[in-house]
Parts: structure tokens; C-alpha cells; sequence
């Protein structure tokens, strides 16, 4: 880390409303053009086409909405927290909510290099037999194993889903719409895909609202 960065700021924030249509990059882009015009200190790459220094935990697929994405920037001068969320948030693109700006050690780890699991709650839109869902999250806990396909460089690679799961259930929630909450490990080459999960308990993934509750990082 170079001497001049003097300060890592860690944002909290949630993507919701329009932002739900954007993807990752374009979440990115819509983060940095904030940084950009907040009038804060923030660290820039070298080279012609500068950029502020940020670093996101994990992506979060095109159509997801969450209240728990994690991002890292570097800043030259130092800066309170609270008053770097207030500048941001005057600038933030619609959809897109700063809840909380935290230092974070400068040698500390990399966010990518930290995640451990991530909390999503999803809900099918088709009507769903309540009971009948619940025999298939138990049968599904129950397999030692769920064989996966999923394509990489254009290929089909088989993978087994059930170690990534670590644990899924119906919420006691009121409403006609069922809720499944699912908790699924998050490492950057082991990561656990709710789309996947909902296939394997028969729900088409295009016909449920899917949304990232939390993100658990390293030493939590």
C-alpha cells in the first residue's frame, strides 16, 4: 500500500428501485461517477484514463436487489466518515443508498479476499404449495450431495452445490408469497449461487425476487 493513501473508507449500501436493472459494471461506473463528484479526496489509478480506487466485495447479478453490498475506497486526505456518506449521497445515482461509511485499517485484507458467506432471501412470484416447498428444502438439506451443471469458457462443468449451501429455510412471514432465506459460502472461486438453489427446488430463478441481506466478512 503506498505511503499516500492515508485512509480506507468502507461503505455499506443497499441497491434497490431502478439501480436493480444495472449490472455489476455499470454499478461500479455508477459508484465511481459519485466519488467523482462528491468533492472528496479519493485516490486515483495512474495512467491516462484515472479512476478512483475502489474495490467491491462480490458481485451481485443483473436483477437482484440487496441491503448489503460492501465497498472499499482509498482516500489522500483524510476524511470523517460520516461527512464523506452525506457528500457521496448528494451524488449518488437513484437506487443506490450509502447507510454507512467506516476507516478500515489500511494493510487490512481486500474485500474480495475476505468474503466468507452471504445471506440472501428469495420470493417466488408463481403461486407455491407452502408445505410442499417445505418437504423440498428438507429433502434438498437432506442430499449429501446436488450435482450442478454450470458453464465456464463454454463448457458444462459438473459441481456439487450441497457443500456451498450452508443453510436454507422458510421465514415465518405473513402474506401469500412464501420466503426463503439462504445462507451460501462466498469465496472467489467457491461460491454459492442462489439461481442454483431454486432450481434445485424446482423454481424457475426468472420468476423470483431475489435479495442479498448480508455479506459476512473474515474474523466477523
Amino acid at each position: 500500500m503506498q505511503a499516500d493513501y492515508v485512509q480506507r473508507l468502507r461503505m455499506t449500501f443497499g441497491k434497490g428501485g431502478p439501480a436493480r436493472f444495472i449490472s455489476h459494471l455499470d454499478l461500479a461506473r455508477a459508484l465511481e461517477r459519485a466519488l467523482n463528484r462528491a468533492n472528496l479526496p479519493v485516490a486515483y489509478t495512474h495512467g491516462f484514463n484515472r479512476r478512483p480506487r475502489l474495490q467491491m466485495a462480490a458481485a451481485l447479478p443483473l436483477g437482484y436487489t440487496s441491503e448489503y453490498e460492501l465497498a472499499d475506497v482509498l482516500m489522500m486526505e483524510w476524511v470523517e466518515p460520516e461527512q464523506a456518506r452525506q457528500q457521496l449521497m448528494t451524488r449518488m445515482a437513484p437506487g443506490i443508498e450509502v447507510y454507512q461509511m467506516a476507516d478500515v485499517p489500511l494493510p487490512a485484507p481486500s474485500l474480495q479476499a475476505s468474503t466468507v458467506e452471504s445471506t440472501y432471501v428469495a420470493t417466488p412470484l408463481d403461486p407455491v404449495d407452502r408445505q410442499e416447498l417445505a418437504g423440498r428444502v428438507a429433502e434438498l438439506l437432506a442430499a449429501p450431495q446436488l450435482l450442478r451443471e454450470r458453464e465456464q469458457k463454454g463448457k458444462l462443468k459438473v459441481y456439487d452445490l450441497r457443500p456451498l449451501l450452508f443453510d436454507l429455510c422458510l421465514l415465518d412471514t405473513a402474506g401469500d408469497l412464501p420466503h426463503l432465506q439462504m445462507r451460501l459460502l462466498l469465496q472467489p472461486s467457491l461460491t454459492g449461487r442462489p439461481d442454483e438453489v431454486l432450481l434445485a427446488l424446482s423454481i424457475d430463478p426468472l420468476a423470483a425476487r431475489i435479495h442479498r441481506t448480508r455479506i459476512v466478512l473474515q474474523d466477523e
